[in-house]
């Protein structure tokens, strides 16, 4: 990409004029300062605006430190001590993943990304990041997942780990109780990670919409958030991440200067350079600024303060500007005498500037990121910037003081172990007192080092943690256990009334639900609706006048429906976070909410409701970072479905999404198919999650995802004799075998019956299909004299996690009884074959199939969606009542029940293979 810069015009240009007009620019710098500089220059430019004078548009400085010299403030720690101590961080981390290399272990690990980015934690550790005993509450920091030896190598000095913990890395059954997992995995280490940074790209949104969360909270009134800080430690490789960069202008948008930044630009990604033939740092900041952020650059240690001050041609800041990435990467990996030659030699005037240098001294000109100074000073301006969130680009080495072998080069993210030379080496510039005979007798067991607790370095470190309340990383888990009052009777009145005559979808009934809920005292104002620009389709649209959508800064214009009942408000103190069209976004908006019982001692219930097809097909990955996290909440799959959307096509039809949604072991999944289902499910959720239980965190750090419908359908009314239980096991019995042809003529409790001599079939269905299901039974009994019980199957998944769990049981219990899948208490003796359908495809009801002995036939919408009537759509994937119907016939004939023409009678009475025949389900299908 094309960058302009803001490099100085040389003076002696010729022009009289300008040389006079720059000599009394130099005269200014150097007798009042940069920052007086700076306040003219601006005065200037609002000047030359106000006269229509022309000014370059600058998307990028200069190669350079964003803070002059002469404006950073004064190192307040004892730089001495900290950086002895630092020395023994590096060494002990390094030596962390080295010993977990040994030949018969050989679990992998990262030594080079903490090595490189020491200095950057612990000027963190040392003067700014706050502890959850800090008054003001603490901060939040998402540690760069690959730095995690770093960080376990600094709680080792302070006491929080041991030795046989640091040995327990990444052996975290085999080295029980003492493994360490690879990287910032709370799940894991629930007393130690708070936030999962990896994969790489959550951390960045992550810590977005955790900045924003935290100002939520304060400014509907439900904690003071005001002193804290989130602290997001990233990557310039992670940086392409779509993630990393999808929600920046939000962060500027609501001022969230309550957010810093803090990129490692080592210049190098996992196979190689980010930019060799560019500038990462200068495309970053031309990124970050036009997002609205404020961008601090550290590029240059204070061994070049002296260098830069002396370029007065700006040649040295000229090459600086154009010396592209890997060459940069590749100086560090050479000698003093090649930077002489290679860099500084591309002038006269540059290579004059350091004829009074070494190579050894032109070596050690440190990059910005290894400086205490440097790296201070944009800290400082950092947290004292408001109004704007602060990105800090950094400029390291990657593996710095690991030796030539490790330094820069392409390979050292991959790099886990170290020769025994290599040891030595690293030993002597880490000073660290241990003799060669003790690495050589065994390279894998070099010790790690500890001075003692009353050494004055641990001493001096313990007291900086304390000033700042606390130890970081740190989790409390004590949060989880704080709890919201049950749910009343009341909330869960309307779902149980049905709908009457009128027909109402499931997303209706579970938005009037929704909004029951709200009104509920000591749960309502906990809840956090979020709706990534689809409330309209949805229905809670109806939410806005009350609750209002989230928004700092209020709703400053004049809406265009603001005459209308259901009109768009904004405020300061709403409720809803409407994130945009925007999934990734609202993915990390509900992590935040979700984890807020953890993060901030306040539970709060995000309820995520989107476009079913962009859920766990989209942002899966986040889903999973949030099960990690122990997230809590409800995620809504609503206009679910490949056959209740279809006239919205291929993209939007989702066939499959709680097949995906069953491989994480954090949700719970449920496909309801009437309202007052969804009801004792939302119940069941908060109860989990929230309520007065003690069941322990493994019931409460758990997410529902339920699915529901656009397809308007009649909502019956509760049954007296519900089986709440078997709804949320996942299996209840809607309609007996033999007690009527009508629909749901019975909805019993699911007791066994006997249908005299007749054929008799069972007919599984979920959420929308349960209705094609009694459709079904009533055509088995009239038209083919087949007795058919109809279940909902509210959670294919959940019922076979229960019999994947019994048959777990039998190998941890062997001698004990086996206990009996719930499935098959339910349907072991039930009499007949088995139909299941669903509007998703065939692998969700086939979840079950190898946990019963019946015939068992599975029907599902396999395949892409595509534009339709409903009734066409399910013809045409044969999972309609119909389908049901033949397939059942088919079934009962192979067991010599019926005769064989039977299916072949029915498949041409209802012109089976015809989708224009089809009944099932009602017309529409738009969003």
């Amino acid at each position: 990409m094309t960058q302009t810069t803001t490099s100085a015009i040389p003076r002696g240009s010729g022009d009289e004029e300008v040389d006079e007009w720059l000599e009394s620019w130099e005269g200014l710098v150097s007798q009042r300062g940069t920052l007086r500089a700076a306040e003219i220059m601006e005065a200037l430019r609002q000047r030359a605006a106000t006269n229509s004078v022309a000014q370059p548009k600058v998307t990028t400085t200069d190669y350079v430190n964003t803070i002059p010299a002469d404006q950073e403030p004064a190192y307040p720690g004892d730089e001495r001590l900290e950086r002895k101590y630092r020395k023994w961080l590096r060494w002990n981390a390094a030596m962390l993943v080295h010993r977990a290399q040994r030949p018969e272990t050989s679990v992998g690990g990262h030594i080079s990304t903490y090595a490189g980015a020491a200095t950057l934690y612990e000027i963190g550790f040392n003067n700014f990041f706050r502890g959850q005993d800090h008054p003001g509450g603490g901060d939040q920091v998402f540690f760069q997942g690959h730095a995690s030896p770093g960080m376990y190598a600094r709680a080792f000095l302070e006491n929080r780990l041991n030795e046989a913990q640091l040995d327990g890395f990444r052996q975290e059954a085999s080295k029980a109780p003492n493994g360490l997992s690879s990287y910032p995995h709370p799940r894991l280490m629930p007393e130690f990670w708070q936030f999962p940074t990896v994969s790489m790209g959550l951390g960045p949104i992550n810590s977005i919409y955790q900045a924003q969360m935290n100002r939520y909270l304060l400014n509907r009134g439900i904690k003071d958030t005001s002193d804290q800080r989130v602290w997001a430690f990233l990557g310039d490789g992670e940086m392409d991440e779509p993630e990393s960069r999808g929600a920046l202008q939000l962060a500027a948008n609501e001022g969230l200067d309550n957010l810093t930044y803090v990129i490692n630009c080592n210049l190098q990604r996992l196979d190689g350079p980010v930019r060799g033939n560019g500038k990462i740092v200068q495309e970053l900041e031309a990124v970050f600024t036009g997002a609205g952020w404020n961008v601090i650059k550290v590029l240059w240690g204070r061994e070049w303060d002296s260098l830069l001050d002396a370029d007065h041609s700006g040649e040295l800041v000229r090459i600086m500007n154009e010396t592209l990435d890997g060459d940069y990467q590749t100086f560090k990996a050479e000698s003093g005498g090649f930077i002489r030659d290679n860099f500084f030699g591309r002038s006269p005037v540059t290579k004059g500037l350091v004829e009074h240098l070494s190579d050894d001294d032109i070596w050690n000109l440190k990059r910005g990121g290894h400086d205490y100074h440097k790296v201070f000073a944009a800290y400082q301006q950092a947290v004292n910037t408001t109004g704007k969130p602060t990105v800090i680009l950094v400029q390291t080495v990657k593996g710095y003081g690991l030796g030539t072998t490790f330094e820069s080069r392409n390979a050292t993210h991959q790099m886990k172990k170290f020769t025994a030379a290599d040891v030595k080496a690293f030993r002597d510039r880490m000073d660290i007192p241990i003799t060669d005979k003790v690495i050589d007798d065994d390279p894998y067991a070099v010790p790690y080092y500890h001075p003692g607790n009353d050494a004055e370095e641990i001493q001096y470190m313990l007291q900086k943690r304390k000033e700042l309340g606390g130890f970081l990383p740190n989790r409390k888990p004590e949060n989880s256990t704080k709890t919201l009052p049950a749910v009343s009777d009341k909330a869960l009145a309307q779902t149980k009334k049905g709908s009457g005559h009128q027909q109402a979808a499931t997303t209706m009934a579970f938005v009037r639900l929704l909004k029951d809920l709200m009104r509920e005292k000591g749960i309502g104002n906990r809840i956090v609706p979020i709706i990534p620009d689809e409330a309209r389709t949805f229905g809670i649209d109806a939410f806005f006048p009350t609750a209002k959508i989230y928004n700092p800064n209020g709703q400053n214009y004049l809406a265009v429906d603001r005459e209308l009942f259901l009109s768009y408000k904004e405020a300061t103190s709403g409720q809803l976070l409407h994130v945009g069209i925007n999934e990734a976004g609202a993915a990390a908006g509900f992590t935040a909410a979700g984890t807020s019982y953890s993060t901030h001692g306040e539970p709060m219930i995000p309820i995520y409701v989107f476009y079913s097809m962009f859920g766990f097909q989209r942002t899966g990955d986040a889903f999973w970072a949030a099960g990690d996290q122990m997230t809590r909440g409800f995620i809504i799959g609503a206009t679910a479905g490949r056959t209740t959307l279809t006239g919205e096509g291929l993209q939007h039809a989702d066939g499959h999404s709680p097949v995906l949604a069953a491989t994480n072991p954090a949700v719970r999944i449920y496909d309801p198919a009437y309202g007052y289902e969804i009801g004792h499910i939302m119940r069941d959720g908060l109860h989990r999650m929230y309520g007065e239980h003690d069941l322990g965190d493994d019931a409460r750090n758990v997410m529902y995802y339920l699915t529901v419908y656009n397809e308007p359908m009649l909502q019956p009314a509760e049954p007296e004799d519900v089986d709440v239980d078997g709804i949320l096991r996942g299996i209840h019995r809607v309609a007996e075998a033999g007690a009527g042809a009508e629909a749901g003529a019975d909805a019993g409790s699911g007791a066994e019956v006997g249908a005299g001599d007749r054929p008799q079939a069972q007919l599984l269905a979920s959420g929308v299909a349960v209705p094609w299901a009694l459709e079904a039974r009533g055509l088995l009994a009239q038209d083919w004299g087949v007795d058919a019980a109809v279940w909902s199957v509210t959670s294919w998944a959940e019922l076979r996690r229960d019999a994947l769990k019994c048959e777990a049981e039998k190998l941890e219990n062997f001698e004990a009884e086996p206990r009996v899948p719930y499935v098959r208490q339910r349907l072991g003796s039930q009499a007949g074959p088995i139909v299941a359908t669903s509007d998703f495809d065939s692998t969700q009801p086939d979840l079950i199939r190898a946990f019963l002995s019946q015939d068992f036939a599975t029907l599902g919408a396999d395949g892409f969606g595509f534009s339709d009537t409903r009734a066409a759509a399910r013809r045409h994937f044969k999972i309609d009542a119909h389908s049901m119907v033949v397939r059942a016939l088919q079934l009962l004939a192979d067991r010599g029940e019926i005769e064989r023409s039977v299916p072949v009678e029915a498949a041409k009475k209802y012109r089976l293979g015809e989708v224009n025949a089809g009944t099932s389900g009602t017309a529409g299908g738009d969003s």
